[in-house]
């Protein structure tokens, strides 16, 4: 290994190259591995391979694809993506051929299931079912292990074949390996269980034979979780001992695991601290001579600055902030992160989608992975155009269109942009929407977006400007439910709580437990600084053992700082409180208000609100809560009255975001919408 030094620059560590073998890699950003759904897809090979040359050409230093079983069994679904025949190799090769077009290095991830295989197919080293599938595993024979061990070899040999650089071999995460490692889901007799010598034998030997098998060049990655975060985990020794019989068995480098997908940490929500788990990572580092690569929420340029400068790894691995922005490392080696689309952590976009199997993309970025689908190349005919509302649809579509040549002006009532994301970000551990405003005041100033805040515009002015296209984004207002003593002093808003930040006394019933319920229930039982900006607290609260003296790095019990207030989350409907939650965060949101005592109450039927407080009937009882506030978080009505007077009036205009449908809050829906109709415009 040699490491050449580039002074220049903001983030001399980040572009210090590094040459692993023979592979000059020319900075030290790893776009870490992350399924897109396109694996899967008709054509969708195809697609991959622009997506990923697009990083490469965004300048990062090493690309991970998403997960590729070696066999069958290993597969993530029935119909997920495995390499282990010859006829399967050309497919790859789309995607190496574009990588290495465009300068870059590609590793493939090799990920066998194991117990969180979603087919019955599934095998783990015991019989043991996972809590997060429906499917109880088979035993692997010791015939099934060597063979197992075979098919990881046969998978990296095709992929080398393929042209990738190399492979990772996933290890962490509750995957096979990990089952493998620890004893919670390895029960065995044999050789492959009991001691920990037996139990890492199956990692050992699988890294030793692809070494064999591939030859030295070829780059091997061994994903190790350092941090289990589950009950039974691997403890510290452990750790170490595998890390180092890993580095003797051939890795050319060391990436870092954190926590099981089973685990009730958050390992990667927005919530969770900016390089939160960097420490795990610092800690090995004495007792490894091999690159070590560290991950989990590190998004911006500054931040993995610091990571390397302080010498916590050799590599910072980053998955979404590469989705959000392909441009990422092009933007920073510039001198530009103010340009940089900032992945927010928001997970609605890529895990969520992952977990409900739909096609990944991003929030912030509706291009990601449809980089073949969804264009901005320059308008034919350069139109003018009022974009009113500069919330997430009319800063999208404003920006976009711009960008292909139109004249934009874009007009917002308030004296900043943001509209409903300056809601999002008052919330504990939403602050990163803060960057999404940034983003895009600089995407106005590049763009040539003519911005006119504090303006308030009506059709008749809008017709007598005789813009060629008008664009209505100007989102929702709250809706209030007609219970009696709605009008009641008692009752706010959840703009009067998060905007206009009116007083709320210390008892409080909350109406509505869609996603802005469960927000203000979150803004509401804390105080003072967010747990997000208080990593130490985080870690208390969420059992995180910074000293791990624990197994798993899991603290018996967490340290709950106590609400400030009686919160009582009510809806109407039966069902679970928050079940339309996004899949990957709806539990962190859950837990959060259940560790604050939240009362929640489902079924609830509204009686009134007086001096007492909100009368409900629930399960057949009428009772009072006594609070000092009733908040009505109960829905939107979409404010499109100027879109209607244009249509009228038989003026060209569309309408877009939560104008056109008021659903919660709804920045997915509303960014890609206003960048599809400016694609087409």
């Amino acid at each position: 290994m040699r490491v050449e030094k580039d002074n220049g620059g903001l983030y001399p560590a980040l572009f210090s190259p590094i040459k692993i073998h023979d592979h000059y890699i020319k900075n030290r950003a790893i776009m870490g591995s992350m399924h897109t759904g396109l694996e899967e897809l008709k054509g969708g090979f195809d697609k991959l391979a622009r997506y990923y040359q697009e990083r490469a050409e965004g300048g990062v230093g090493l690309i991970v694809t998403g997960g590729i079983a070696p066999n069958f069994a290993g597969r993530i679904s029935p119909m997920g993506s495995q390499l282990s025949f010859f006829w399967q190799v050309k497919k790859h090769r789309k995607i190496t051929d574009a990588v290495h077009q465009a300068g870059g290095k590609i590793a493939m991830q090799i990920l066998h299931t194991g117990r969180y295989a979603y087919h019955p197919f599934a095998v783990a080293p015991s019989s043991i079912k996972a809590p997060i599938t429906p499917f109880k595993p088979r035993a692997l024979s010791l015939r099934g292990i060597r063979k197992t061990i075979k098919d990881f070899v046969n998978c990296a040999k095709k992929a080398q074949q393929a042209g990738y650089d190399g492979v990772e071999v996933m290890g962490s995460e509750g995957y096979l390996i990990n089952q493998f490692i620890v004893s919670k889901t390895n029960k065995r007799k044999d050789d492959w269980g009991g001691s920990f010598e037996n139990r890492m034998r199956f990692p050992v030997e699988i890294v030793k034979a692809i070494r064999e098998a591939t030859g030295h060049n070829f780059i091997i990655i061994y994903r190790l979780s350092m941090l289990d975060l589950v009950d039974q985990g691997s403890n510290w020794e452990e750790v170490v001992s595998l890390g180092k019989a890993i580095e003797s068995a051939g890795a050319s480098m060391i990436n870092t695991g954190i926590g099981w997908h089973e685990a009730r940490v958050p390992t990667i929500a927005t919530s969770v601290p900016r390089a939160n788990f960097t420490w795990v990572t610092e800690k090995l580092k004495p007792h490894i001579s091999i690159p070590l690569v560290t991950t989990n929420r590190i998004n911006t340029p500054e931040m993995a600055e610091q990571v390397l400068q302080a010498g916590h790894s050799d590599f910072v691995s980053m998955a979404r902030p590469f989705l959000a922005d392909p441009d990422f490392m092009q933007k920073a080696k510039a001198g530009k992160p103010e340009s940089i689309n900032t992945c927010i952590a928001c997970n609605q976009a890529c895990l969520d989608h992952i977990f409900e199997h739909k096609r990944v993309t991003c929030l912030v970025n509706p291009r990601a992975c449809y980089e073949t689908e969804l264009f901005f190349n320059k308008a034919q005919k350069a139109k003018t155009i009022a974009v009113v509302g500069a919330g997430p649809a009319g800063l999208s579509f404003a920006t976009y269109a711009a960008q292909r040549g139109h004249q934009v002006t874009l007009y917002e009532a308030a004296d900043k942009i943001g509209g409903q994301l300056n809601i999002a970000n008052q919330i504990p551990g939403k602050e990163e929407f803060y960057e999404t405003i940034r983003y895009y005041n600089q995407r106005i100033k590049e763009t040539g977006v003519k911005l006119k805040l504090n303006q308030t515009v009506d059709s008749e002015f809008l017709i007598q400007q005789s813009f060629d296209e008008i664009i209505i984004a100007t989102g929702v207002e709250p809706r209030i439910p007609d219970i009696p003593g709605v009008t009641h002093s008692k009752v706010l808003n959840y703009l009067d709580v998060l905007k206009y930040k009116k007083d709320v006394g210390q008892t409080v019933a909350v109406i509505g437990a869609g996603g802005i319920g469960f927000d203000v229930a979150e803004y509401l039982t804390h105080t003072g600084e967010s747990l997000t900006l208080n990593p130490d607290k985080w870690a208390k609260e969420w059992r995180v053992d910074k000293d791990y003296t624990q197994r798993g790095g899991l603290l018996k019990k967490p340290e709950i700082e106590a609400s400030p207030r009686k919160v009582y989350l009510l809806q109407r409907k039966e069902t679970k409180l928050g079940k339309d939650l996004g899949k990957t965060t709806g539990w962190i949101h859950r837990m959060s208000l259940k560790n604050k005592q939240v009362t929640q109450i489902a079924g609830a039927e509204y009686l009134k609100i007086d001096d007492q407080g909100l009368h409900i009937n629930h399960e057949n009882q009428t009772q009072c809560l006594v609070v000092d506030h009733v908040i009505i978080c109960a829905g939107q009505n979409s404010l499109k009255q100027i879109y209607i007077e244009l249509k009228e009036k038989n003026i060209s205009a569309h309408i877009i975001g939560g104008a056109d449908f008021a659903a919660e809050l709804d920045a997915k829906r509303a960014i890609r919408q206003g960048a599809e109709l400016a694609s087409m415009i």
